[in-house]
């Protein structure tokens, strides 16, 4: 199954929306925000920032819904608190358990101006 475009989804914000400011995410983890209803999930690793609408496709509840560790010790993985389905945290794609065979929804981060915000496909 491909991976649905994020701009097709209900409520998503259009590209240069504001997300938060650069500093909240300073290092590896997550961060689960909202705009304006719109689900998105921050991933920091050390290879970078990357965003995902905040809806894991095996049973499409938040990622971080039964708490906020959900990223690995190195920083490769994605673990859904759920039914720890697992996703490669830099592509999305499913890699463990009922994560294999799908993918999450990636929308698209840049940092600019010390802030984060929706990019730009």
């Amino acid at each position: 199954m491909g991976a649905r475009d994020w701009r097709d989804l209900p409520r998503a914000p259009a590209p240069g929306t504001p997300v938060c400011a650069a500093d909240a995410l300073a290092g590896p983890g997550t961060l689960g925000v909202e705009i304006g209803g719109f689900p998105l999930l921050l991933v920091r690793t050390p290879a970078g920032l990357f965003g995902y609408f905040n809806a894991c496709p095996h049973q499409h509840l938040p990622l971080d819904w039964r708490g906020g560790q959900i990223l690995s010790e190195d920083g490769r993985r994605l673990r859904c608190s759920n039914h720890a389905a697992g996703f490669d945290a830099a592509t999305g794609q499913g890699v463990e358990g009922f994560g294999e065979g799908c993918a999450l929804i990636a929308v698209p981060v840049e940092t600019a101006g010390g802030q984060v915000r929706v990019g730009t496909v």
